[in-house]
């Protein structure tokens, strides 16, 4: 007997599909960091999500006994976690960030950038004025740019990406906040989409791991588009790139937060005479920097 036929058989409640799940995850080689950090948080959430149960769920109805079909649900999301290495919120449909749900898809990185946590913070002591217009560019789910437009209520936010399926993925995303007046989902190639236009702040979390790090990377990490992944040898085509053009799109006292994660010590050597501001982050990650427009000006090619 397969050990999804006694599954079938002998377990019943969702403590039951719980258990088992932690017990499969335990064996396996599977890769934390898209959600959860460990084996049992990761088991109650494919099994609840499976469900479509809240993760808040009374623990008292976990004794819940489940129908055939559930069963089997749960059973093919544990296989497509162990054996495709795929990562729970793309067997799911959904992640969370800043609180907040998301619709992501394999057209769009999972929602993780630490840029998160200066956000909570409103930006603060870096953002000297308040944000009227923001860009979230390498938008992906659109996480960054929406979760900026909730927290600025009164800021117009344009989110850009180079993927037409990640943005009609964060238009979904626009629409499930209720942002649409404020929220506009833009196809750029980085600022050439987006002549004329200047921003107070400027959010990026682009492509920037390098070509070994990728390699070598989690199998997890392989099942996410790589045009959102990889950028160059070094990790870092797109950001020179952007840092030749980001100070024309900087109103006065505009800055830009900036994700870069273990590139930074290569771009720091990149560009030894560059101010990088690079953040403490609270909640660990590291490769997040500040630049006022000043800053990069020296930078800029017309």
């Amino acid at each position: 007997m397969s050990k999804h036929q006694s599954a079938l058989r002998d377990l019943q409640s969702i403590q039951d599909f719980i258990r088992w799940t932690y017990s499969r995850f335990r064996k396996s080689d599977i890769f934390y960091g898209h959600g959860t950090d460990n084996a049992w948080d990761e088991a109650v959430q494919l099994v609840l999500g499976a469900l479509a149960l809240p993760l808040d769920f009374p623990v008292e109805h976990l004794s819940s006994r489940l129908a055939n079909d559930e069963k089997k649900r749960i059973l093919k999301y544990v296989d497509r976690r162990i054996k495709d290495r795929e990562p729970l919120p793309y067997i799911l449909g959904e992640a969370w960030f800043m609180g907040l749900p998301f619709k992501v898809t394999k057209d769009t990185l999972i929602p993780r950038s630490p840029i998160m946590a200066l956000l909570e913070n409103e930006f603060q002591p870096w953002l000297q004025q308040y944000p009227v217009n923001i860009l979230d560019m390498c938008t992906g789910s659109g996480c960054l740019g929406i979760a900026a437009a909730l927290t600025f209520e009164d800021a117009q936010v344009d989110i850009t990406d180079i993927s037409d399926a990640a943005l009609d993925v964060a238009q979904e995303n626009i629409a499930m906040h209720d942002v649409e007046d404020r929220v506009t989902a833009i196809h750029s190639d980085m600022f050439n989409g987006l002549a004329g236009k200047q921003y107070d702040l400027i959010i990026c979390n682009p492509p920037y791991v390098d070509a070994d790090d990728y390699q070598t990377a989690p199998a997890e990490f392989h099942n996410e588009p790589q045009l959102a992944l990889t950028s160059g040898d070094d990790g870092l085509d797109f950001t020179r790139a952007f840092l030749a053009q980001a100070a024309n799109h900087l109103h006065d006292n505009g800055i830009v937060v900036y994700e870069v994660g273990n590139s930074e010590i290569a771009l720091q050597e990149a560009y030894p005479d560059t101010p990088f501001m690079w953040v403490e982050l609270e909640n660990g990650g590291n490769g997040v920097f500040v630049l006022t427009k000043d800053e990069l000006k020296h930078l800029t090619q017309e």
